[in-house]
């Protein structure tokens, strides 16, 4: 049976901007507007705008909503004040990953869960399942926000010039609340959320609204020509700085101390979903790891091409692409253990023959976030 794709609240948008359309997590969604190379260039060196309304929103509500959050939730947010953000996962008992998101707290009873579009429903089971016990509500708004990212070095310019947005004392990982009217109205008319976080490596801005905002900000900044971008170069931004991608740097299977994200798993506090596993990872060890690799020539490695070394495989690409902003072909590779040291000699296996190449660390290009 063919799959009934859903589609985003700026789907006739890209439609009529003649976008490259393919589905992802269950949405008919763009892939490119013209070149990738153009895309992923214009957001390292000016700004671009991407469609990430497919991303899922779910409320955690109620006098509990703090200490249910720290249950489910790998990182620390004991105390975290309100419109900060943090990263981490959501974790199954055995250490593996229900999805990586991002916690906004809106305040001491009102938390904010963005999701990846592929987990949504996953996810919002997860979540509805373990509530039970915690006097809390789980509502999914997913189908109420549309979002979109600016992303670049012109983000904060571009939000001022455009929007009439002054975030220059927006901090990274942090966001705030005010309304936008339809008449473009700053601080009237609908709630907005404004956060700092970025999926690109660049400074950078997301807009979580009501349709008619969203395709009212998406229209202004197309208007005032900042370059739209598809799916294709957001995974050429986020890969070369090292981000992970659900279901290739993480999954079920792939542990956050595996994919070297043990950072975002604080196991310094008391019981959630998943601690015990995960210190038991750090404290023995893992058999395997998420490690860069860099070819010696221009061969491309894709993702579950083996990974191969002294005669036999031991392990498989994970995500890989000839880097756009370096010029070199590198990737990231689940490796054996004995195999992650920086320096060590591999080869990948690309068809019938071998091309040789070195671990390296996953970040090919340095990151440029507001400090």
């Amino acid at each position: 049976m063919e799959e009934t794709l859903r589609q985003t609240c700026l789907h006739d948008s890209h439609i009529a901007l003649g976008a490259q359309m393919s589905p992802f997590g269950g949405f008919d969604m763009p892939i490119q507007y013209g070149s990738i190379i153009d895309e992923h260039n214009a957001v390292r060196q000016r700004c671009g705008m991407f469609d990430v309304s497919h991303m899922g929103e779910i409320v955690i509500s109620g006098p509990q909503a703090g200490e249910f959050t720290g249950y489910i939730f790998s990182n620390d947010v004991r105390d975290m004040p309100d419109g900060k953000i943090l990263y981490g996962m959501m974790l199954y008992p055995d250490g593996g990953v229900v999805d990586d998101l991002l916690v906004y707290k809106l305040s001491d009873m009102k938390w904010l869960f963005v999701v990846n579009a592929s987990n949504i429903e996953k996810d919002f089971i997860w979540i509805q399942r373990h509530a039970s016990g915690f006097d809390v509500k789980v509502d999914n708004f997913s189908d109420f926000y549309g979002e979109i990212a600016l992303q670049g070095p012109d983000s904060e310019k571009t939000a001022r010039e455009v929007l009439g947005l002054e975030l220059k004392d927006l901090a990274f990982y942090t966001f705030m609340q005010t309304e936008l009217d339809a008449d473009g109205s700053i601080g009237r008319g609908e709630p907005l959320i404004v956060s700092r976080t970025g999926y690109t490596g660049e400074d950078g801005f997301e807009f979580y609204g009501s349709f008619a905002q969203i395709r009212y900000i998406w229209d202004r900044l197309l208007a005032a020509g900042v370059t739209p971008c598809g799916l294709g170069c957001r995974d050429t931004l986020r890969f070369e700085v090292g981000l992970p991608l659900y279901g290739h740097e993480l999954s079920e299977k792939i542990s956050p101390v595996e994919a070297g994200l043990g950072v975002f798993v604080k196991t310094d506090r008391p019981d959630f979903i998943g601690r015990d596993a995960i210190v038991r990872q750090k404290a023995e060890g893992t058999a395997r790891r998420i490690v860069g690799i860099e070819m010696a020539d221009k061969a491309i490695p894709r993702a579950g091409y083996p990974v191969e070394a002294d005669g036999e495989q031991i392990g498989e690409v994970t995500t890989g692409y000839n880097s756009i902003s370096t010029g070199k072909s590198v990737c990231m590779a689940m490796v054996r253990k004995e195999y992650s040291a920086p320096g060590t000699e591999v080869s990948v296996r690309i068809r019938k023959k071998t091309f040789p190449g070195t671990v390296c660390k996953k970040r090919f290009y340095d990151k440029n976030y507001r400090k």
